[in-house]
């Protein structure tokens, strides 16, 4: 299996389109980082209109932990994309080529041609993350400095402590590892079905959209489905960056405010998952390969 992942990794690192990817979250983080090394202090006073009339807000409030939050905000709804390019060309990429009977061939069996693939995707989306996470963090935190993180919520103001920021941050990658491996198990699954990358994409990315929509709807009939679509769930990072407070008000450091929500949250994407998984590995050892 070890040697099939090699030659997974291989055919996925040797096509140019997989460092499209690569190239477009540098090109996007960096555009971000300079526009707001640029324009950076009206768009922190316009962040803080309402408040700076009751409060004295002193600091380097733009960060480098701040930017990074707002990067992970503008980006982490597009990376998907990225993320199907490769995950819904795995299966229907060797179907296209007609090189996926000859792979059959070989003495392994299907279970594990599907399980080294979806590890191969996985490997591909974890090593994007990172490359990410590196550009949007570190490279904020050497251009930006570093200081306590404000955290604007819809009815109240969240102070982070730069002591205690570094975990959230590496908390909330992992949990978006969680949602990108999402997609990635929903595009795996679709290119099983497909001769050609196309479709899987195209409806990878059309079920995104329209379950992103009955995520954000907030009308009665669509909130029972809600707890069910893993769109409403992909968003469970930002959990990592609101904290409980002391009868005084005051943030308690280490602490996560709705930590049960975040868990619950990132249960149901593994469950997502190891579900398309199992439903992958079951419909293509039903499969007739005709190509």
């Amino acid at each position: 299996m070890w040697k099939l992942l090699q030659i997974e990794l291989f055919k996925i690192f040797k096509r140019p389109r997989t460092y499209i990817s690569f190239a477009a979250i540098a090109c996007l983080v960096l555009i971000i980082q300079f526009g707001l090394k640029v324009d950076g202090q009206l768009y922190i006073e316009f962040m803080l209109r309402d408040l700076s009339a009751s409060f004295d807000i002193t600091g380097n409030i733009l960060n480098g932990y701040l930017v990074c939050f707002i990067i992970l905000q503008l980006l982490l709804v597009h990376v998907p994309l990225l993320i199907t390019l490769i995950a819904a060309d795995l299966i229907s990429g060797e179907a296209n080529m007609g090189t996926l009977r000859l792979l059959l061939t070989k003495p392994v069996s299907r279970t594990e041609v599907v399980l080294t693939k979806f590890l191969a995707a996985t490997i591909y989306t974890l090593l994007l993350l990172i490359f990410m996470a590196v550009l949007a963090l570190f490279v904020s935190m050497a251009l930006f400095g570093t200081d306590d993180m404000l955290n604007l919520k819809s009815g109240y103001i969240v102070q982070l402590k730069s002591n205690d920021i570094l975990w959230r941050y590496v908390c909330a990658f992992c949990f978006a590892a969680l949602s990108m491996l999402t997609v990635a198990a929903l595009g795996f699954f679709l290119s099983i079905f497909a001769e050609n990358s196309i479709g899987p994409i195209v409806t990878t990315m059309s079920i995104i959209v329209v379950f992103t929509i009955l995520s954000t709807l907030d009308i009665p009939i669509f909130n029972s489905m809600k707890p069910f679509l893993f769109t409403t769930h992909m968003i469970g990072w930002k959990g990592f960056f609101d904290v409980k407070v002391n009868p005084d008000n005051e943030a308690i450091v280490g602490s996560i405010q709705n930590l049960g929500k975040v868990m619950q949250a990132a249960g149901v994407l593994v469950l997502h998952i190891i579900g398309l998984l199992v439903a992958s590995v079951i419909v293509f050892k039903k499969k007739d390969i005709l190509s």
